[in-house]
């Protein structure tokens, strides 16, 4: 599984662009996450500073209305008390319902009550007394604490059943605490605190040591990132060196390795028709030993055909890769049903020894049309074929059947060369990777030899016949022998 997640990697080439833009949303990424750890932080501290707020406010307020209720609790009457018992108590409750406001954080502080049917507020200790003592308060202080008001008018029955604090939050971080006040047991009314906590400072505090510890965080990451990235970069950049010099040294083998096959290609080329030319030069000779007044047009033809087949092996060994206009042209007008006829008749028929044990057949279609394509290429695709099913013939005899067919319907011609022999191997037959059935590769033959140039004849005629003229060739096995197949487009 390791080497198979290897060899997948393998096949992504990772470049300098890569790298950049692998860094560069590391970069945003971590810049993000800062931001959204850094909102997240300040989240909490502002939940935990507004619950330290209410629960700060509460405490004050619970404080300052069971300091309140103790006092009253200790006086054990208010109508017998002496001037001096009077100031003293009107002092302490000044001190209860006047210090807290010197505090920056308590914006007001006052008792609501009811007295007669109508809601007072008492926010120092001469009207507490006098509240205390049942005399008449006015409710002229009212319009000062519009909002205890309001709260007692819309809170109270609450307060009177739970007898519970209720603090209520009217705008942003202004808390309206509601404590009942119950001396001796007796709810009275409400004691009103509105308090601001501000702990802005505190929050300011923790946010910039906070940023402190985050720039610092992201400058360790983003130095330890350029450093990958300079460390990175810089091996890339050595990778791609010699990648480079490697890609300029494949491409030197490979133009060598290129220059060879096509040397090697015309070497065998050249020998195939080295050996053809000499069988012709030979016909030549004895035709022209035959030569009589009868038969000159006759020889002549064959001569010149001769002729001119043994003066295009010449111009191939010129060099090893000819222009492809001295191959294919609009000016070649091959008729290949008459250059089957000559090969068969004057090539094949007069070289083959056991020629008892052979028999061709010619399935010419009149309707195949003229190729563009050098006569004697054709020549040099077709004659190998033929001579394989020659050479490959069993002992007893063989008919080899050579057939042209024009298929307008599809708009291709076909050249078919088959016999009734032993056929192909199967191994033979099968394609590489490359889709070449392996009877056309170079060095393969199934003769019982080992002679040096066997193996070459099929090579070479799919080699040009592919290659040069663009045709397709495929070679089959039929229940007894074998056909190859030339398929041309019209």
């Amino acid at each position: 599984m390791i080497k198979s997640t290897k060899d997948k990697l393998k096949k992504y080439h990772i470049e300098f662009r890569h790298i950049t833009a692998v860094v560069l949303m590391l970069v945003v990424f971590q810049f993000i996450l800062s931001l959204v750890q850094r909102s997240s932080f300040n989240d909490l501290l502002t939940e935990t500073q507004h619950w330290y707020q209410k629960h700060s406010a509460e405490i004050l307020g619970n404080t300052n209305a069971t300091s309140l209720e103790l006092l009253i609790e200790n006086v054990d009457s208010f109508e017998n008390l002496g001037e001096s018992q009077r100031r003293k108590i009107v002092q302490s409750f000044n001190i209860i319902l006047t210090q807290q406001i010197l505090e920056r954080n308590i914006k007001e502080i006052c008792i609501v009550t009811e007295q007669n049917g109508s809601i007072i507020t008492i926010d120092n200790g001469i009207d507490l007394l006098h509240f205390l003592e049942n005399k008449q308060i006015s409710s002229e202080r009212n319009s000062q604490h519009k909002t205890a008001v309001q709260l007692y008018k819309t809170k109270y029955k609450t307060i009177k059943k739970n007898e519970e604090i209720l603090t209520l939050i009217e705008k942003q971080n202004e808390f309206d605490i509601l404590v009942p006040l119950a001396p001796r047991g007796e709810l009275i009314g409400m004691f009103y605190i509105c308090s601001n906590p501000d702990f802005s400072s505190i929050s300011s505090e923790f946010l910039s040591n906070y940023n402190q510890v985050a720039i610092i965080y992201l400058s360790i990451i983003l130095l330890g990132l350029l450093t990958m990235y300079y460390i990175t970069t810089y091996t890339m950049r050595e990778r791609d060196r010699v990648q480079q010099k490697l890609f300029e040294e494949q491409q030197q083998n490979l133009k060598r390795q290129i220059e060879h096959e096509k040397e090697s290609l015309f070497t065998k080329r050249i020998y195939h028709t080295h050996h053809k030319a000499e069988k012709v030069m030979g016909f030549i000779k004895d035709d022209l030993r035959e030569l009589t007044a009868e038969n000159t047009e006759l020889i002549k033809e064959k001569v010149t055909k001769y002729a001119n087949f043994v003066a295009r092996a010449i111009y191939d060994m010129k060099w090893y890769d000819p222009p492809i206009n001295t191959i294919r042209n609009p000016i070649f007008r091959t008729n290949v049903n008459q250059l089957i006829r000559f090969i068969v008749n004057n090539i094949f028929l007069r070289v083959t020894s056991k020629m008892e044990k052979f028999k061709f057949t010619l399935n010419l279609d009149e309707k195949f049309p003229l190729v563009g394509i050098n006569e004697f290429v054709v020549w040099e695709i077709i004659e190998p074929l033929i001579q394989n099913s020659i050479d490959h013939a069993p002992e007893r005899n063989i008919e080899i059947i050579i057939s042209t067919k024009y298929l307008p319907e599809e708009n291709v011609s076909q050249i078919i060369i088959e016999d009734n022999g032993d056929g192909i191997p199967h191994n033979l037959i099968e394609s590489n990777e490359e889709g070449i059935q392996k009877i056309f590769l170079e060095n393969v033959s199934t003769k019982n030899l080992t002679q040096r140039n066997s193996g070459y004849g099929c090579y070479i005629a799919h080699q040009l016949a592919t290659k040069k003229c663009g045709w397709n060739l495929t070679a089959e096995n039929l229940e007894i022998g074998c056909k190859f197949i030339f398929t041309l487009k019209v």
